[in-house]
């Protein structure tokens, strides 16, 4: 990575710096979100320079060569208690930009991208010690932060009906869906999982941390009483995520399912392999409690793959009519999506369609280009031409 002293010559250049330190972490939706925009905004041209705080070995060879790196602790107490307001004194960037929590003392406006409130509406979703610590961070975050930024409108509400004082500075910058996730020959993708993972064709997938929001233990009670109903179906459940803290319950009601040996677990795996998953997989499903966006539903989508979702929260905006919609609470309805979804093949054909096409209309480009434009009002300058002219395509 290039130092300081070697990239920062140009005094009319503006410096802007990220904390990244969810990068290389496995943090799912945190690093996939502030990975991309990192890599779309060195992409836009506009001769910005970008200062990334990472923590954990490996993390910098996950950026782009142009960005300089500083390293901060994993521990939060560190990293946010005096690491980050100590790199940003000497680096002197024209803001820093956070996901959900700032520094301390910090000697520059913060941008924040708050992804949702799901800690304050959906408390029992997180442990006791997490759900009080987002509590009293995010409110002085907010509180604090020159602009906020957050990827549904859902979310937008959300966070103004809890903060008033998030009104008229919170931005609504949609997430997107990176260009790894694409079509590849279905037949030879499902040869490539029945090898690494030794699962057979036909399959439904899962894809999120295992834990209470993502509601893996209703859709393996859902999948389990549609494979009862349909005993000729010869489906499996593939669930992809890493173990949270309620892991050992989503894993107990697959062992106590009639249908064990039927449900898979891979763990965490990389973007090539969810790839491949997306591309096998008869359908994909995503039965959440609770998103402020569903970055899973466009990766799904951009593959070809038909969704089912649940109606709620911010799915019903992001997957707009391109799904089939359910009651995430309602076991029975996520039995007729199921069915809906694995009996008929026109249906199946035409949401791959239709998904491909929304999934189409989300751009990390676009992202990063919104992104940019809130950093320089922050930073009281005018946007380069260079970002003005780069095409960007916004989410319809």
């Amino acid at each position: 990575m290039p130092s300081l002293a070697n990239v920062y010559t140009e005094k009319t250049r503006m410096r802007f710096a990220i904390d990244a330190h969810a990068i290389g972490q496995h943090l799912t939706g945190n690093e996939v979100y502030i990975r991309n925009l990192l890599r779309s905004l060195c992409a836009l041209g506009t001769g910005a320079e970008f200062v990334a705080y990472l923590a954990g070995a490996g993390a910098a060879q996950l950026v782009p060569d142009t960005v300089v790196t500083r390293t901060v602790s994993r521990n939060p107490f560190r990293r946010l208690g005096w690491q980050l307001a100590a790199h940003v004194r000497k680096d002197r960037p024209r803001l820093l930009h956070v996901q959900y929590t700032a520094p301390l003392a910090c000697p520059v406006p913060v941008v924040a991208s708050v992804h949702d409130v799901s800690f304050l509406e959906h408390p029992e979703f997180f442990s006791a010690a997490r759900a009080f610590q987002l509590r009293r961070t995010v409110k002085r975050t907010v509180a604090s932060a020159a602009r906020i930024l957050t990827p549904s409108e859902f979310s937008r509400k959300s966070i103004e009906e809890h903060y008033p004082e998030a009104r008229g500075k919170t931005e609504v910058v949609p997430n997107a869906v990176s260009q790894n996730f694409r079509p590849v020959h279905r037949e030879q993708a499902r040869e490539k999982i029945r090898t690494l993972f030794g699962i057979p064709s036909p399959f439904l997938l899962n894809v999120g941390d295992l834990q209470p929001r993502k509601n893996q233990v209703g859709l393996i009670r859902a999948f389990e009483e549609a494979m009862r109903a349909h005993p000729k179906l010869t489906h499996r459940l593939v669930l992809v995520g890493q173990n949270k803290w309620e892991a050992p319950a989503v894993r107990q009601a697959a062992e106590r399912s009639s249908v064990a040996n039927r449900i898979h677990f891979t763990g965490y795996v990389d973007d090539d392999q969810l790839r491949l998953l997306y591309n096998a997989c008869e359908a994909f499903l995503f039965p959440s409690f609770y998103e402020g966006f569903g970055i899973p539903i466009l990766e799904a989508m951009a593959c070809g793959c038909a969704v089912a979702c649940s109606k709620a929260a911010a799915m019903p905006e992001v997957a707009d009519g391109a799904a089939i919609f359910f009651d995430p609470h309602s076991i029975g309805g996520m039995v007729r999506a199921i069915e809906d979804i694995v009996l008929d093949a026109e249906l199946r054909g035409r949401l791959e369609r239709l998904g491909q096409n929304r999934a189409a209309a989300f751009s990390w480009d676009h992202a990063a280009g919104k992104t940019l434009e809130v950093y320089y009002e922050v930073a009281g300058a005018s946007m380069p031409a260079a970002a003005h002219r780069r095409p960007l395509r916004a989410a319809r």
